[in-house]
């Protein structure tokens, strides 16, 4: 990158918008060791070990969003083994009433104490208000661990391997695990009843352990001028010194396998309003030249015969298969609503190759231990689609995330395919939760092939870094100012590397698991891979167009089982040409430099922030006795 480049043009060809991350102060007592970002611990180690992945104090809104608190009066504090923060926050509701809340942290080298006061200014509405704490899913997934009930009981327990459904502990007051041999750590949470839930179902990297149990009511009043305290007490108990950890700068080294099976193809998501504008750059569709078409069709948002006649529009005009996603209303007889699609289906002249159903009621999410909303039997609804539409594909299961998936699970028996989305801004939207949330892919994988079976097709849903739909609240967060804002549709990123180096590392994800095919994006809209141009120009070519690009013309190709050395970092995925020749994708997930270690030699092409500033598309790249450096967020494609 030239050194003439001002940070805010570097942040925009990065992530999409100028907004900074939030600043992260590094604290250090001994060995211990935490990040300081917005009041919230993050990060949280001992000699290099992640012990915690964060102890945040969070208030959420009535939809689950969470409220970003304006912070003052920071302290910080640190020398002779030890460090203080100390600061004040205040949340403002929609309606301007106020919450507000006083941190205190104190670390040393074996404790970190956090604790939080909040005092509504008045009556104060919320989902949950409190402390969250997210303990690592990597090396603790399915081990061993202690956990004590608020009634003073200790037993031992085991985090699940497999996703829960539900919470796997409840009436929680400390939870203990094992660090590394020889080193225990016990988190202690005082002053509310906790309860973990496994926060993989959204695609986080974590076990989340939170305050407020879900059986209580919510949303709920926090009256004026009542104080609510909390404390979070991580103790460290070490017999010895941890083993030190593998450091962060040491080369990648991905290693080709043995060849196996098919990558994924790759497939577009149509909305009835962004049909017109994916017909009118119909030559950059053919230029993609994607594997399928996913056509979202919901009557319960007043789609009809006009927006069928738009896709039969675009079907006609390109060859990719056809997939119709219709949320079935259930508000008459099944056989009709389904004999009236396939009416109108027929009427628009939509050539279809499959057809993807699920009741709208299931758009909504349903907690553990609420009672379900009524909804035909999943088996009814299946056998209507099928006596309307006897000739096609049948894809059911989830329109909305994991979570519902795994908590409704469908009669795969009657299925063709399975199908479910995800969404990595459900929690948290900054930019390394976003990026971890691939580390939570294979458990997902794994967990949805428990559920339907190792030989049913698999497939994923539109499955894009904004949200498109949230099953937990009447609606997604707006997102006017272009922040990395959790449950928004529109998120900056789309529109920087970062997306391309996500879409990689999720199809790189999937590879390994053997999906079908997935749904990473959309041609236009805020999902899409291109922009709106200026003038009479036309849509532009987002970064992560060129990423697709390149996994739609290795959609369905003979697979190469792939490794990366450190997947935290650098994921990749390997396939044949059908020119035989090898080719490969690899995306850095980080905002480092990362230096990697090549499997073959060959022609390389990268996507990094030069060639975005450039804007002149992927670069020629020299290689280096089989290694290369890639830049912050770059994708590589090496053929040979």
């Amino acid at each position: 990158m030239s050194a003439a480049v001002c940070p805010e043009a570097r942040r925009l060809a990065l992530f999409g918008t100028a907004e900074p991350e939030p600043e992260t102060r590094r604290l250090e007592a001994g060995p211990l060791s935490a990040e300081l970002i917005a009041g919230n611990l993050r990060n949280i180690r001992f000699h290099g070990i992640e012990v915690l992945r964060a102890i945040s104090f969070l208030v959420r809104d009535a939809d689950w969003g969470t409220y970003a608190p304006a912070l003052s009066d920071l302290f910080i504090e640190e020398g002779e083994g030890r460090f203080t923060v100390r600061y004040r926050a205040a949340c403002v509701g929609p309606g301007g009433e106020r919450l507000v809340y006083h941190g205190r942290i104190e670390g040393t080298p074996a404790r970190l104490v956090f604790e939080g006061e909040a005092v509504p200014e008045g009556d104060f509405l919320t989902n949950r208000c409190g402390f969250t704490i997210l303990h690592p899913i990597v090396g603790l997934a399915g081990s061993e661990v202690e956990v004590e009930h608020v009634d003073g009981t200790r037993v031992p327990a085991r985090l699940p391997e497999l996703i829960d459904p539900a919470q796997p502990f409840k009436d929680m007051r400390a939870i203990t695990h094992t660090v590394a041999p020889g080193v225990r750590a016990t988190c202690r949470m005082e002053g509310d009843t906790f309860e973990m839930e496994d926060q993989r179902n959204w695609s986080d990297a974590s076990y989340k352990t939170y305050v407020r149990p879900l059986a209580l009511p919510w949303p709920y009043v926090l009256p004026a001028g009542v104080p609510l305290r909390q404390r979070v007490t991580l103790d460290i108990a070490a017999e010895g010194a941890a083993p030190p950890s593998r450091p962060d700068d040491a080369p990648v080294t991905l290693t080709l396998g043995a060849a196996g099976g098919r990558l994924p193809d790759f497939g577009l998501v149509i909305a009835p309003d962004q049909a017109a504008a994916t017909l009118k750059t119909g030559d950059e569709l053919a230029a993609l030249a994607p594997q399928s078409l996913l056509l979202h069709f919901d009557p319960t948002a007043g789609h009809g015969p006009v927006e069928l006649v738009d896709f039969a529009r675009l079907a006609a005009v390109h060859g990719a298969e056809a997939v119709l996603e219709y949320v079935v209303p259930c508000a008459r007889p099944l056989d009709d609503e389904l004999g009236d699609l396939a009416r109108q289906v027929a009427a628009a002249g939509l050539r279809l190759d499959a057809l993807a159903v699920s009741p709208a009621v299931d758009r909504r999410s349903v907690p553990p231990g609420s009672v379900w909303p009524p909804c035909p039997p999943l088996e009814k609804v299946y056998e209507a689609a099928r006596r309307a539409f006897p000739g096609l594909r049948l894809g059911g299961g989830m329109f909305s995330y994991f979570t519902e998936l795994n908590r409704k699970r469908p009669p795969v028996a009657l299925l063709d395919y399975v199908t479910h989305c995800i969404c990595p801004i459900v929690h948290d939207a900054d930019d390394r939760a976003v990026m971890q949330t691939l580390e939570a892919l294979p458990f997902i994988l794994r967990s949805a092939r428990a559920i339907i079976g190792a030989d049913k097709p698999y497939r994923l849903g539109p499955s894009t870094i904004g949200m498109r739909h949230n099953p937990y609240g009447a609606r997604v967060m707006p997102n006017p100012e272009r922040r990395r804002l959790p449950m928004a549709e529109i998120d900056p990123r789309q529109d920087g590397l970062f997306a391309a180096a996500y879409l990689v590392g999720m199809a790189a994800r999937l590879a390994e698991a053997g999906v079908e095919s997935f749904t990473g994006a959309a041609l236009t809209g805020p999902f899409g891979l291109l922009a709106e141009g200026e003038g009479e120009g036309g849509a532009v070519r987002r970064p992560v167009f060129h990423a697709a690009r390149w996994l739609a013309a290795v959609g369905g190709a003979p697979a190469f089982a792939l490794a990366s050395a450190d997947p935290a970092r650098v994921l990749a995925l390997a396939g044949a040409t059908p020119a035989g020749d090898r080719v490969m994708l690899a995306a850095n997930l980080t905002p480092l430099e990362q230096a990697v270690g090549l499997p073959f030699g060959g022609r390389a092409l990268l996507l990094d922030e030069s060639a975005v500033l450039g804007g002149a598309g992927p670069r020629p790249a020299a290689l280096a006795g089989g290694c290369l450096t890639l830049p912050p967020y770059a994708v590589l494609r090496l053929e040979g």
